[in-house]
């Protein structure tokens, strides 16, 4: 007689699932990724209250450069809103979701470089303007990390540069 196998969560304290440093550093079966669009399309197609009307500010809201798309698909997770140009999502908590869940996704993104941000749907319908300061701050917090990592590697590189050695031996 065969054993019956049962899927279940890993605890949450463990540290994200090991990743592939290959290409965007998932590796996905292509009927999977098409599952995730699937998907994807389906919670654009039927969004929440709350969902909705973060999208209508971030489509009103003149943020430059750094748009926000909804239901992407970011490796193997769907995030509510993602700023492909920042590395960062936003991820709106439903009641009844499960927080075992959201905490690994959250990790395996993290893990990648790309920074979540969760609200809870109640908050966004009751206060949308503090959601949306928080979500501008962790915007500018965001940008200004981009920018040191941007410099710090900069400057380790022009430290090495044959330029800055000949300007030394004068």
């Amino acid at each position: 007689m065969t054993t019956r196998k049962t899927l279940g969560l890993k605890d949450t304290s463990e540290t994200a699932p090991n990743l592939n440093k290959k290409g965007r550093g998932w590796k996905i079966s292509e009927s999977r990724l098409d599952e995730l669009h699937s998907q994807a399309r389906e919670r654009r197609r039927f969004s929440s209250d709350a969902h909705k009307a973060l999208a209508k500010r971030f489509a009103s809201a003149n943020l430059g450069r750094h748009t926000f798309k909804r239901h992407a698909v970011v490796g193997s997770a769907i995030v509510d809103f993602n700023c492909h140009s920042l590395g960062m999502a936003v991820d709106i908590f439903e009641e009844g979701d499960n927080e075992a869940l959201a905490t690994r996704r959250d990790k395996s993104l993290e893990a990648v470089g790309i920074k979540v941000m969760r609200v809870k749907a109640s908050e966004v319908l009751e206060n949308m303007d503090g959601v949306l300061a928080r979500i501008t701050a962790g915007m500018r917090q965001r940008i200004e990390e981009k920018r040191s990592s941007r410099r710090a590697r900069d400057h380790g590189d022009r430290s090495h540069s044959p330029i800055d050695e000949t300007e030394s031996q004068d």
